[in-house]
């Protein structure tokens, strides 16, 4: 024979109800901060790439590419993390099929504009530019010499002693063509 049952106390639920009441306002209180300080217009955040520096640090890429400066171009595509890499083999193939790919689209590329720079906080931003580009040897028959195409790139501000480093991470060109 077993034992008779043995009636358990009953929880209190005061103390969950208390702590979600308390979860929900904190969530609240915090979405009210956010949404009253983003609709604030004012000067970019510290840190952010200017226009200028954004250029400078594109073209520094896009000539890489061209000239097939491969550690350069491992260095802005490793976003930072390039001096702690200790084999660094694929990282180079990969920068160099990316040049040799880049070398056979164009001849040179030169940053005309800098577009538009969405900042994603004080050290990343995504730029859309314009550049002038010079179709390769093999593509230019048929084509005008010189055009102007739209590209993508996804910028870290590298703050490294008391220089900041502007890095590529990534580069994406925008088609210009019908599908």
């Amino acid at each position: 024979m077993l034992p008779p049952p043995v009636p358990y106390p009953k929880r209190r639920r005061w103390p969950r109800v208390l702590a979600a009441v308390l979860a929900v306002a904190t969530l609240a209180a915090v979405v009210v901060a956010v949404v009253v300080s983003g609709g604030r217009s004012g000067p970019a955040p510290s840190g952010v790439v200017s226009a200028e520096r954004a250029q400078a640090a594109i073209q520094e890429y896009l000539t890489a590419l061209s000239d097939g400066d491969d550690e350069t171009v491992a260095r802005h595509a490793l976003c930072g993390l390039f001096a702690a890499v200790k084999d660094r083999k694929a990282d180079m193939a990969v920068a160099s099929l990316s040049s040799d790919a880049f070398r056979k689209q164009f001849s040179h590329a030169e940053v005309v504009s800098i577009d538009k720079i969405v900042a994603w906080s004080t050290t990343q931003a995504q730029v859309l530019f314009t550049m002038r580009v010079a179709p390769a040897a093999g593509l230019a028959r048929g084509r005008s010499p010189e055009r102007e195409q739209q590209a993508v790139a996804q910028l870290l501000v590298q703050k490294d002693g008391q220089d900041d480093d502007v890095l590529v991470c990534s580069y994406v060109q925008r088609t210009g063509g019908q599908y």
